[in-house]
Parts: structure tokens; C-alpha cells; sequence
């Protein structure tokens, strides 16, 4: 490629770093994205009949794209600012309102998984639940559901009910729910939410994708646009604080007060996670020299269920030696790890199997997941700072001279052709078997010698000709 595409950039600044220094230094950690100009708050003119296109360079949008309206029938954007709270230790949860009369719970919102579930029971580390028999609108579907996530798994009984969320929506919607029963792993120490509200696409949907998510009724029952966005307000704040964190889930739109500056979109490339395309990373100005192939292996998915960057094993330890040499850190705080210390943490780990950016890195950013029009979309956010200083910033733009065209790996097999395949087996083997009972059936017909009397031929003989 040899044009300039537009990038993201995910500067990973240390909190001491920060305030050591008395203006924001170059970002020692990049993590560009392949995505379309930044949009501006102003939309720009239609072009008149005589008026060339927006060039596009490499199959990379570069042509302005208006913002989203704010505005979205019976969605006050508004009212959903300051409806999370959490921190990205423990997640970040919305209030809902469930069933009839209204049980009031904590739901975490993760983008990483389809299933809308709350604590159908008593647990030890929870302090509510949702009591099916108290609801008059409650109604079971008569099957169960597993979940199993990269931490934890729950089972649950699906039903549907109706679901208020209080700030943003003046009405109630009915909505596929799983009730919890059995978990493990999943309700742990320390959090203050009693459910999980998947915003992925159906395709991740258990046990099936034919079970509406809660977000496409909610699209469908509310008129509002597909689309929906996130600010997190704990950057720089202990990872396991006091879980008052702010935070913001806007469901229909964009509300511009959460942002400043410009969106940067990039495209989804395939609609199951939130699965997006990373060029390369640069730690302290300099290339990891990765195959950009390696950085999407099998894929790379924003997540907000997940705390921390997560990075393939061989991109991650390329971080490792390149952070090691440019004695720079991201770090976070950590709490009650001791009295005479400050304590803090690496913000990035492993992976065996994607490139996730978590909680970490979108609390840096307002996140627009814009499924409409297939994108993703990264702005400054205002919550960003520490010390008056921002720990986030989006610039660009970046050579690609040394990329790729394409990084993102072939991809497997996707779980629904994966039961269809699996159901095209089960067919073939059952014809197989119906074939051998009826040749076990059929009378068999062949010649037959005169038979001797004498001639033991069966265990019933054999008991007569020992009893005489």
C-alpha cells in the first residue's frame, strides 16, 4: 500500500509518566487500526452533480461521513449519560428494571458475548436476584441455556419478560431472558452486579442464533437506530476500586457531549464478535516488525467485558522485550495490596486465541459500535485524564507502505456451518443405520441341506439333548 491511511492510535501512558511530565509526551505505545477519516461533528455538503467523489485510496474509505443523529424516538440520549457505574476490574452495570411487579437489578454490559442472563437464585456473592415467581409477565421458554465464557460459565433457564431501563427509555420492552441457577466462576468476590447483558450479534447467541438478543428487540420494539456506544470513566483509577466509576451506555446513538474531537471509524469485519483489523503495533515510536497477520490471529475483537488488553502470545512477548528496552510501562493502581506501598499492576496479558481490547484501553476512548454500517468507532473522551492530562489521544495519519492488505487470517470455520456439518453427519450415519436394520430384518434366504436330527444347531437343543 503505498498511500497514508488514516490510524488509531492507543497510547498506553503510566500513571507516574503522566505526571512527571508537564505536557503530554509522544504516546510510547501504538496500536494503529485500518479505518475511515475521522468524522466531524459538522456534516459536510452534499456534492452537487458536477462534483468529483472523495478519492479512495486502497479500498480505504477516506470520504467524510456525518454523525449519527442523537435523537431517536423514545431514547433520551440525556438521560443515559452517567448510567453505568464500575470499574474495569469488576466491569462495568446499568440498572434495569424486571418483570411485574419491577425487581430492581445491576446488569454488567459486555460487548463480548450475546445472551441477556440474570441470577435466577440465591449466591453467596450477589445480594439480589430475580425471583421468576413474583412476576406476572414472566413467562418460560421450557429449555435451558450454558454460557461459557473465557472465565466462568452459568446455566439458566430461558423465559422472557418485560425489562425498564430507567435511564433512557420511558417505556418497557419484552425480552428474552435466562434466569441463572447453576454457575461457576461466574458470580465472584466483590461485584455489585446480579446479571449480563450480551451486545454482541446474534451469531454468539446461546443455545442458538435464532434466540433474539436483548439488544435487537430492543431496536426492533423501540424504533431506535442499530447502534449503540460506550464511555467508561475509570482511566488511571485502581482497577479494583470502589466500583463508582462513571460511565455511559448510550442504546440508539451517539450523544456528542461524550466526546471531543473527531470519530474514527473502522470497519467490523465479520459480524459475530466485534471483530476488527489491527495493522501494527509501535511501542515508543518503533515497529514491533510483526506480520500484521500475527496481531489478528484468529482475530481481534473489542470487548467490554474483558479487563485487560489481551494479546497473542508471540505479539505479547514482543511487547515484553520491547517495553523492557524502552523502560517505559502501562501500568495501574492497585488497591489494599498493602499499607507502606503503591501498588500496580501490568494492564496487558496473553492470549491464546485473539486480540482483545478491553476495558483497559476503551476507558481511554468513546466506543461507538455503529452495526448499521458495519463499524467501529474510536473518539477522545473527556473522562480520559489524569492530573488534567489526557491518557488518550487519536492522530494520524500513518504509512502503510509496510502493511499488508489483507491481516486478518483466514478464518475457520464459524459455529452455525459447523452444525450444519455436524447435522449432515448425524443424517449420513443415521441413513447408514436404517440400511443395517433393514437388512437385519429381512428374512435371509439361501439354500439349505437336508437338515440331520442329530445336528446341534441351538442353545435350546443343547439344554434338551443334556436333559436326555
Amino acid at each position: 500500500m503505498g498511500a497514508l491511511a488514516r490510524a488509531l492510535l492507543l497510547p498506553l501512558l503510566a500513571q507516574w509518566l503522566l505526571r512527571a511530565a508537564p505536557e503530554l509526551a509522544p504516546a510510547p505505545f501504538t496500536l494503529p487500526l485500518r479505518v475511515a477519516a475521522a468524522t466531524n461533528r459538522v456534516v459536510a455538503p452534499t456534492p452537487g452533480p458536477g462534483t468529483p467523489a472523495e478519492r479512495r485510496a486502497d479500498g480505504l474509505a477516506l470520504a467524510l461521513e456525518p454523525a449519527l443523529e442523537s435523537a431517536a424516538g423514545a431514547a433520551n440520549f440525556l438521560a443515559m449519560v452517567d448510567n453505568l457505574q464500575g470499574d474495569s476490574g469488576r466491569g462495568y452495570y446499568l440498572e434495569m428494571l424486571i418483570g411485574t411487579p419491577p425487581q430492581k437489578l445491576q446488569i454488567l454490559v459486555d460487548t463480548g458475548s450475546s445472551n441477556f442472563a440474570v441470577a435466577g437464585a440465591p449466591h453467596s456473592y450477589i445480594d439480589t436476584y430475580f425471583d421468576t415467581e413474583r412476576s406476572s409477565t414472566y413467562r418460560s421458554k421450557g429449555f435451558d441455556v450454558t454460557v461459557k465464557y473465557t472465565q466462568g460459565s452459568w446455566t439458566g433457564f430461558v423465559g422472557e419478560d418485560l425489562v425498564t431501563i430507567p435511564k433512557g427509555f420511558n417505556s418497557s420492552f419484552l425480552v428474552n431472558i435466562a434466569t441463572i441457577f447453576e454457575s461457576e466462576n461466574f458470580f465472584l468476590p466483590g461485584i455489585k452486579w446480579n446479571g449480563i447483558l450480551g451486545l454482541a450479534y446474534a451469531t454468539l447467541a446461546k443455545p442458538s442464533s435464532s434466540l433474539e438478543t436483548f439488544f435487537d428487540s430492543l431496536v426492533t420494539q423501540a424504533n431506535i437506530p442499530n447502534v449503540f456506544s460506550m464511555q467508561m470513566c475509570g482511566a488511571g483509577l485502581p482497577v479494583a476500586g470502589s466500583g463508582t466509576n462513571g460511565g455511559s451506555l448510550v442504546l440508539g446513538g451517539i450523544e456528542p457531549s461524550l466526546y471531543k474531537g473527531d470519530i474514527w471509524y473502522t470497519p467490523i469485519k465479520e459480524e459475530w464478535y466485534y471483530q476488527i483489523e489491527i495493522l501494527k503495533l509501535e511501542i515508543g515510536g518503533q515497529s514491533l516488525n510483526l506480520d500484521c497477520r500475527e496481531y489478528n490471529a484468529d482475530k481481534a475483537i473489542v470487548d467490554s467485558g474483558t479487563t485487560l488488553l489481551r494479546l497473542p502470545q508471540k505479539v505479547f512477548d514482543a511487547v515484553v522485550e520491547a517495553v523492557a528496552r524502552a523502560s517505559l510501562l502501562y501500568i495501574q493502581p492497585m488497591m489494599g495490596a498493602g499499607l507502606n506501598y503503591e501498588c500496580y499492576r501490568f494492564g496487558i496479558s496473553p492470549s491464546t486465541n485473539a486480540l482483545v481490547i478491553g476495558a483497559t484501553v476503551m476507558e481511554g476512548f468513546y466506543v461507538i459500535f455503529d452495526r448499521a454500517r458495519k463499524r467501529v468507532g474510536f473518539a477522545a473522551s473527556p473522562c480520559a485524564e489524569i492530573a488534567g492530562a489526557a491518557v488518550s489521544e487519536i492522530s494520524g495519519p500513518f504509512s502503510t507502505e509496510d502493511i499488508a492488505s489483507n491481516c486478518v487470517p483466514a478464518q475457520s470455520l464459524s459455529e452455525p456451518i459447523l452444525w450444519i456439518v455436524s447435522y449432515a453427519l448425524m443424517s449420513v450415519c443415521g441413513a447408514i443405520l436404517l440400511v443395517l436394520i433393514v437388512l437385519l430384518l429381512l428374512p435371509f434366504r439361501c439354500q439349505h441341506r437336508p437338515r440331520d436330527p442329530e445336528v446341534v444347531n441351538d442353545e435350546s437343543s443343547l439344554v434338551r439333548h443334556r436333559w436326555k
